[in-house]
């Protein structure tokens, strides 16, 4: 079953979003790199984390793309605004404001949650719906950063 893990705290969602993306990056097995799938929904959210990628960390780079890349199959980082015709990976990033459509077909769901207001309620809304249903959640306080 999916598991669904909540960073809250976060100063700001896309910049905490790039922050754990570089951390999952960190970590990834040299032999098999893991592909995580952002899930990106509004166009505005989705140009944000590709700049935050491009930009952050200084003197680093994040390999990503957009989904309609022809390299989306082979780069380790996808940002799509949908989940249909994406071949499933381990992990999904979600930074849409409703449950991800699809979202059981992957091991683990990353959402972050900012301290702004309109962010806060729509995540309460989707860490209950994924309560109710019985998937396991975790959560975290990111506050002071990703350790």
């Amino acid at each position: 079953m999916t598991k669904v893990q909540f960073f809250h705290g976060a100063s700001d969602r896309v910049t905490a979003a790039a922050a754990w993306l570089q951390l999952a990056w960190a970590k990834r097995k040299d032999s098999s790199p893991q592909q995580v799938i952002v899930y990106a929904p509004d166009a505005r959210i989705a140009e944000q984390i590709d700049r935050q990628l491009w930009l952050h960390p200084a003197g680093s780079f994040l390999p990503h793309c957009r989904s309609n890349s022809p390299l989306a199959d082979e780069t380790p980082i996808v940002i799509s605004d949908s989940l249909a015709a994406l071949n499933c990976s381990l992990q999904l990033l979600n930074l849409g404001d409703e449950v991800p459509p699809e979202f059981s077909r992957y091991e683990q769901v990353i959402e972050i949650v900012s301290q702004s207001g309109p962010d806060k309620l729509p995540a309460r809304e989707r860490f209950k719906f994924y309560r109710e249903r019985g998937y396991e959640l975790q959560n975290k306080d990111v506050s002071t950063g990703f350790q």
